[in-house]
């Protein structure tokens, strides 16, 4: 007999091998396994309330060191307030199989959502950040660092996000005691850089590292990729060691928050505390107070989350300071103090981020120049360490040169695929993060009557481009006079079915207003003439083998322009090569704009985006 009451879709059958009780609690099935042992959907004995418990692996059951790693676990895991995370009900860390009892969550993990849905919307987006951050909160208030925080360990529960697995969390005060020098634990994708030093008189882990993988996380919530993505692991954490994040995708002020939990130096990042105060306190966005709007128990989380740490929410602009009530731990109501400073410098706007200590900071005056700190060796173990180091070769001349150019801050937020040839092409004729009007300007079509209106306008960090039918629209761009040679690199977003990105090069007024087209659509890339009259022959079709998904992050098209031949590519791959063929088209200038793919509907609309476009000439 089936008992209806056990989610079925999220269980697996208990294996001949599995115990059916431990202690008192009845074992229904398999939750998942990991590296310390298996999760269990359990139900304690005379009772209906499900649970998950985590049992430690036979073969590790009898280890001294790995059941020493347990208890501290099991300690310390008990002491983390329930806020967005799975309560610890009860645990036996003496039992001939160790386990810990949790709140069991009925919710699918983010990983699972994001794989079948693709990203996150606006205010759901909001919703996890503000989520984690609070756990985060919760947890580093504790003393204990999650150490593998990324999609799987967020479950979508009603109510709000919770943040599970402390299975291989420590104490701060302890974070090398229970591991190797020669061991790392964690998932790549979401491991910050000081996690691949060696250097084992420095403290390898702080909670800066949650708060590093917090950026990841939310990141692939919204654009359903890693901010250092790549095609391997060595690849991937070459990228996180030497290489500004990819967070095209995630519009302002969400994206400059996640580039400041991102930091290199675990010293320059917020803490939790401070990002949960930057997502909830101020001037929130509209997608912000969407998400503590809908989630009425994430509000009172966050709420709490910063209570138990000090402070509870900032007095919003024009409203005199409050108190905010909560629950002192004998039951007792209490008041929070307030974060007492100038309403607009704590909060999350449109504008900046300001953080402000936690704690007051010591009173000592520091005279003469800054101590020397030294050097980390900043390694990869054995088997990643040799496939880094040829990439790291050719990045690290890249990121020199962006570096170099201190003035020109949209440059330093571009990651290309192609960075190690940016190098070889020195600085960008023209660079736009196409974020607001610079070398691209707002203009607008408007004839309503006969449907074909058009626009180009900057919204969520992109240049939008919109047009009411199948016809073409180009946008605004640079007046300047290219050459014939050159390389051009944009984001490339598409809104709506059958709407193609058009990139226009060597266009130009001689005999009238014609040039070269690529028209980037959702499964080919088309390279034709944009001709006097308007039409537009194709010369060369390409059909991709990933289609570009709608509402996406950007996908990087390259264009390189030699002589009578235009190379496209996409995020570093090849697309294909086409002979130009107007011997009259020697230059002229770049467009960026929008058309629809081949037999599409009259009627629209169209709407494409693009992000962040470099132009070497």
């Amino acid at each position: 007999m089936v008992d209806s009451t056990v989610p079925g879709d999220r269980t697996q059958p208990l294996r001949p091998h599995d115990p059916g009780m431990l202690g008192d609690y009845e074992l229904l099935g398999r939750l998942g396994e990991g590296g310390m042992g298996t999760v269990y959907l359990g139900r304690r004995r005379n009772t209906e309330s499900l649970v998950a418990v985590k049992v430690v692996r036979l073969d590790l059951a009898h280890d001294d060191e790995f059941r020493r790693r347990f208890r501290s676990e099991v300690e310390r895991a008990r002491q983390v307030p329930p806020f967005c995370t799975a309560e610890v009900l009860d645990a036996d860390p003496d039992h001939e199989r160790p386990y810990l009892v949790v709140e069991f969550v009925d919710g699918p993990t983010l990983a699972e959502v994001v794989e079948q849905r693709g990203p996150l919307t606006s205010a759901n987006l909001h919703s996890v950040a503000i989520g984690v951050a609070t756990a985060l909160t919760a947890i580093h208030g504790a003393g204990v660092i999650h150490r593998d925080l990324k999609p799987r360990n967020v479950l979508l529960a009603p109510g709000s996000p919770k943040v599970i697995d402390f299975g291989i969390a420590r104490a701060m005060t302890a974070t090398s005691g229970n591991t190797r020098p020669d061991q790392m634990v964690g998932t790549v994708a979401y491991m910050a850089p000081e996690r691949f030093n060696t250097d084992t008189d420095t403290p390898i882990i702080t909670p800066a590292a949650d708060v590093f993988a917090w950026g990841s996380v939310v990141t692939y919530a919204g654009t359903g990729k890693t901010p250092f993505y790549a095609d391997s692991p060595p690849a991937t954490a070459a990228r996180i060691l030497t290489q500004p994040p990819r967070l095209h995708g995630l519009s302002r002020p969400l994206r400059t928050l996640v580039a400041h939990a991102l930091e290199k130096d675990p010293a320059n990042r917020p803490s939790a505390r401070e990002l949960l105060d930057l997502l909830i306190s101020g001037d929130r966005p509209p997608a912000t107070a969407a998400a503590l709007a809908g989630q009425p128990d994430l509000r009172a989380a966050a709420v709490e989350a910063q209570a138990v740490t000090g402070y509870a929410l900032a007095a919003r602009a024009a409203e005199a300071p409050v108190t905010t009530p909560v629950v002192a731990s004998a039951g007792a109501p209490a008041t929070a103090p307030v974060l007492d400073i100038p309403p607009g410098l704590v909060g999350y706007d449109e504008n900046s981020i300001v953080t402000v200590p936690i704690s007051p900071a010591a009173a000592t005056t520091v005279t003469g120049p800054r101590p020397v700190e030294p050097r980390r060796r900043w390694v990869l173990p054995a088997a990643l360490s040799l496939l880094v180091l040829a990439l790291v070769a050719g990045v690290t001349l890249a990121v020199a040169v962006m570096r170099s150019r201190a003035g020109d801050a949209a440059e330093q937020a571009i990651t290309s695929p192609w960075a190690a040839e940016d190098a070889a092409l020195g600085a960008p004729r023209i660079a736009d993060p196409l974020d607001g009007p610079q070398f691209w300007r707002p203009t607008a079509l408007e004839d309503a009557a006969a449907n074909q209106g058009a626009r180009c306008s900057f919204a969520d960090g992109a240049l939008v481009a919109l047009r009411e039918n199948n016809d073409v629209y180009r946008c605004k761009g640079p007046a300047d006079e290219l050459p014939a040679d050159l390389t051009a690199e944009v984001g490339v977003r598409l809104d709506t079915p059958d709407s193609c990105a058009g990139i226009w090069f060597r266009f130009t007024k001689v005999n009238g207003l014609h040039g070269y087209q690529v028209r980037v659509c959702e499964r080919n890339i088309y390279i034709g003439v944009h001709k006097s009259d308007g039409d537009v022959t194709v010369l060369r079709t390409f059909v991709l083998p990933e289609p570009i998904a709608l509402h996406a992050a950007p996908t990087r098209i390259r264009l390189e322009i030699a002589g009578e031949r235009v190379t496209v590519s996409r995020e570093g791959a090849q697309v294909g090569t086409a002979d130009l063929t107007e011997p009259d088209l020697t230059s002229g200038q770049l467009f960026l704009g929008i058309f629809s793919e081949r037999d599409a509907p009259v009627k629209g609309p169209y709407q494409v985006a693009f992000t962040d476009v470099r132009i070497w000439a």
